[in-house]
């Protein structure tokens, strides 16, 4: 039987990112909270002609995160292609911009709950299914995408709490990618500030554009393995970084 390859995505974002993978071949299996919205993106893909799904979750915390994965994994597709997930993308996000005086204990357990339990949940489930995976002709078993910032590698001044958990999001990318480049998974640091912002901006050369960055995202699962790279950093040509 022939093989048809998924990607799960956490977050919806501008949905750029989920568009690009689905009309690259890919189903794609959306994991997020707020059914409703959800299931609107979901059914935007299969009205294009795509196929995806949504599987929404109450909360970013390990358990919601575990047990949604066997819902993925049996979900009959509406073709006959058999599922192989072949593409991951941890793209939900917090933000608190707040002075370090007015960080909150729920600020912060939001924080590590979206940077670091989350990710590490996911990241968990997705490299059990990429080891199950046969490497493919371009030399891997899948690629895992996480989405970071600029305050993955640098903090500020109302950044205490979000540069710490990117900063966590980044170092459980770098490891997971030492750990398990020898087993031919991909593991990538994929770095943006948020394109949301920057739409409303005309000029290219200071607007990072959502399709650009969705175009990067199926880059990075298109490398061979000859060539992988562990950290994109996306800016606009005229950013001042």
């Amino acid at each position: 039987m022939s093989t048809r390859p998924v990607v799960v995505i956490v977050g919806v974002g501008n949905g750029t990112g989920r568009r690009i993978f689905s009309k690259a071949g890919y189903r794609v299996a959306l994991i997020g909270r707020g059914a409703d919205r959800l299931k609107k993106a979901a059914d935007a893909i299969n009205q294009s002609g795509g196929e995806a799904v949504a599987f929404p979750i109450e909360s970013h915390e390990y358990k919601p995160l575990t047990d949604v994965f066997p819902a993925i994994k049996t979900h009959q597709w509406s073709t006959p292609e058999k599922a192989e997930i072949r593409a991951a993308l941890w793209n939900a996000g917090t933000e608190v911009w707040k002075p370090f005086l007015d960080v909150t204990a729920e600020d912060l357990q939001r924080t590590v709950e979206t940077h670091v339990t989350g990710p590490f949940a996911f990241a968990h489930q997705i490299v059990q299914e990429f080891k199950s995976n046969e490497v493919d002709a371009i030399g891997k078993r899948g690629t895992l995408i996480f989405t970071g910032a600029t305050a993955s590698i640098r903090g500020n001044v109302t950044t205490s709490a979000f540069a710490a958990g990117k900063f966590a999001l980044r170092a459980l990318s770098q490891s997971l990618n030492k750990e398990f480049g020898k087993q031919n998974i991909h593991v990538a640091n994929h770095l943006k500030d948020d394109a949301a912002r920057q739409k409303m901006k005309e000029d290219a050369n200071v607007r990072l554009d959502p399709e650009s960055i969705a175009k990067s995202y199926l880059y990075l699962a298109n490398q061979d393995n000859s060539a992988w790279t562990w950290e994109l950093d996306l800016r606009p040509a005229h950013e001042k970084w």
